[in-house]
């Protein structure tokens, strides 16, 4: 099956995944700490239900397939087929009441992803992408996805979740880029990444991040026609330091600093 066959059931899995969390959102509402200790990392009853749901509906309709998930940790990961979960990507903000989160699925096939959806459920957005060509579907209506040209880091915009995510070695290098920048703003999550394929910005730079922060949204940026990779140049897809940019002109100038 190709990645085409497979997109009526990531919007089943985002209709139904969304129809659980958005009860949650803005309401009263437990919040347990699952981070070491002085690194607060909150998940919700909302997280673990949305992938509680998407779980059951890919181990039903499809058995063989694996699953590497936020919250329930991995089945299958050898298999030709990995699903790539993260029920609320940007928990800080859905705890706040902010909009900057979303569902993020993705297909990998051989450790490849070939499919990704960010989901965001109270918008009513969805942005996916199979790495030839991204769409976005919403209140706004329906269109394609086209990064836009950029030529210099002094022309940029710049996104980021938050510079004290990074390590202090990492954040100083971060502070270089940012720098050049015409403007950096902080909070995006994963919507940062969708905000670049749709072309509204031009760069977003971070670290730390898990597999199923970035993978669903590789084949968004890369459908829209832009670049994503680790800040040594190599793929994004095992996560960690993450530059993803919507000109090559401004990913290899970033890319230069980064470097160190």
């Amino acid at each position: 099956m190709t990645a085409i066959d497979f997109a009526a059931f990531v919007d089943e899995l985002a209709t139904v995944s969304g129809e659980t969390i958005r009860p949650f959102f803005r309401t009263t509402l437990g919040v347990d700490d699952k981070g070491p200790a002085g690194r607060f990392d909150p998940v919700t009853a909302a997280d673990r239900a949305a992938e509680a749901a998407m779980r059951a509906m890919i181990n039903e309709n499809f058995p063989a397939h694996g699953i590497v998930g936020e919250e329930f940790g991995n089945e299958r990961t050898d298999a030709e087929y990995v699903w790539v979960l993260d029920p609320i990507d940007g928990t800080k903000s859905f705890i706040t009441g902010m909009p900057a989160w979303g569902t993020l699925i993705a297909l990998t096939r051989k450790g490849e992803p070939v499919y990704g959806m960010m989901h965001q459920p109270f918008t009513r957005e969805r942005f996916t992408g199979d790495g030839t060509a991204a769409n976005y579907r919403g209140p706004a209506g329906d269109r394609d996805l086209h990064v836009r040209s950029c030529a210099s880091l002094s022309e940029a915009i710049l996104l980021t979740t938050s510079p004290l995510l990074m390590k202090p070695k990492d954040r100083a290098i971060f502070g270089r880029v940012e720098e050049k920048v015409r403007l950096s703003r902080y909070g995006g999550d994963c919507y940062a990444y969708c905000m670049l394929a749709s072309g509204h910005v031009d760069l977003v730079i971070e670290t730390e991040l898990n597999a199923f922060d970035i993978v669903a949204l590789i084949p968004v940026v890369t459908g829209a026609g832009g670049i994503i990779t680790s800040w040594d140049g190599g793929s994004a897809t095992a996560g960690g330091r993450i530059i993803a940019a919507g000109d090559a002109r401004v990913h290899k100038a970033a890319m230069e600093i980064l470097k160190g």
